[in-house]
């Protein structure tokens, strides 16, 4: 790794001491040019001399939007910025997406193995979506998640023999849509008796003998979603 320079923002001092060791021991190649508390400090030191990337905290001053503001500004304003997000917003998932968005190369998390040598030296050489450890692993329980449910999904549908209007049919139906609503859909051929006889024979496939008395629309939708026929997550409208 080629030696490069850094700013580092981080309102906590004690943090901040302990980021410079980092760098020190273990990132050599690295030279602090400035730290920074708050955005005002951040600009200056900007306006004195331009780093090749920005370690940047999100929690400034107790709020998380302005790290996110402050990296978007930075890649609005430097293309070429290498941009890391340290922070110790290890649970505020929604975060981590915004702050993508705005720009950012990578986030390392405050916890685990902190920050490494290699992930410095991945985001010099223009690596984007550094993360370390920590992060990785919740991201790779989030994909796991989206996975199994997708599995189940097509399980359910080869299982109960649901063709694309069964699905649509449940789909919409919990959406709050009536059979006539369903029937005028452009995606839908049938009339609402054609969806009356369909939505039995559903209740016939869905339910054991025993338990298809009675059974009306939102039981129906309730037994498909429980099936994972339909996915509560994944419900849009037709156009």
């Amino acid at each position: 790794m080629e030696n490069f320079k850094v700013i580092i923002v981080e309102d906590v001092s004690l943090e901040l001491k302990g980021t410079e060791q980092i760098f020190r021991t273990e990132i050599p190649e690295a030279t602090i040019i400035g730290t920074a508390q708050n955005e005002s400090e951040l600009w200056k030191l900007m306006r004195q001399e331009l780093p090749d990337l920005v370690l940047l905290d999100l929690g400034l001053g107790g709020s998380t939007t302005v790290g996110v503001d402050l990296c978007r500004q930075l890649r609005s304003r430097y293309s070429n910025l290498k941009i890391l997000i340290f922070t110790g917003e290890i649970l505020n998932e929604r975060l981590w997406v915004e702050v993508l968005a705005a720009g950012a190369d990578g986030i390392i998390l405050k916890t685990g193995n902190l920050l490494q040598r290699d992930d410095v030296q991945l985001v010099m050489h223009g690596r984007h979506m550094v993360f370390n450890e920590p992060i990785l692993e919740k991201i790779l329980a989030r994909f796991r998640k989206s996975i199994n449910a997708e599995t189940q999904q097509t399980d359910a549908l080869l299982d109960y023999d649901i063709d694309e209007y069964d699905e649509r049919y449940l789909r919409h139906l919990a959406l709050g849509y009536t059979k006539d609503m369903i029937a005028s859909l452009k995606t839908m051929p049938f009339g609402a008796k054609s969806l009356e006889k369909r939505q039995a024979d559903l209740i016939n496939r869905l339910f054991p003998e025993r338990e298809r008395q009675g059974v009306n629309a939102t039981r129906l939708v309730t037994r498909a979603l429980q099936l994972h026929i339909i996915d509560l997550d994944h419900l849009k409208a037709d156009e």
